[in-house]
């Protein structure tokens, strides 16, 4: 992704800091849903080694760098993310990034909620899901996501990030 450009003559803070300044109003909520609390023991083979708190913390510093802020949420129970959806607009978040997990192929009330709220939202799965069992293949968050994201590992949301934090068009 594109970087915050730098002048000629090197002095790139000048040029970064209304872009920086602009940005600092941007918002981005993060949810990671069920059983990713346990990213970096659960089945590695998948979903890597890095821990739910390692992503958190990268996408902060991420956030950081341009100017912006990054909440992370994660909750085991459906009813706890839609009430953070909920929150989330009147907050004045911007974008949301969602893995909803194993609520991809069963929570249309999650789908409801960010519909609802009309925020904009980006999809993010650690693995393929299109590449296992055929119960993943179905998301219920998909046609109404801005994009999905899935199989680049963690970096997924990195990308997802990014994107949200571009200026807009």
């Amino acid at each position: 992704m594109t970087k915050p450009p730098k002048s000629a003559a090197g002095a790139s803070r000048q040029r970064t800091k209304p872009q920086a300044s602009k940005a600092a109003a941007r918002r981005v909520l993060v949810l990671h849903g069920p059983n990713l609390n346990l990213l970096g023991t659960r089945e590695p083979h998948i979903y890597g080694s890095e821990t739910l708190d390692d992503i958190n913390q990268r996408l902060a510093q991420l956030g950081r760098g341009y100017g912006a802020v990054v909440e992370c949420f994660q909750s085991n129970h459906e009813g706890a993310l839609i009430e953070r959806v909920h929150a989330a607009k009147a907050q004045k978040y911007a974008y949301i990034i969602i893995n909803p997990a194993g609520y991809t192929h069963t929570s249309v009330a999650l789908r409801d909620a960010l519909t609802g709220v009309g925020i904009p939202f980006i999809e993010v799965h650690i693995s393929n899901v299109h590449a296992r069992e055929p119960f993943r293949h179905h998301s219920y968050f998909s046609a109404v996501a801005t994009g999905t994201i899935c199989g680049l590992g963690s970096r997924g949301y990195d990308l997802a990030l990014q994107f949200a934090l571009q200026p807009k068009n």
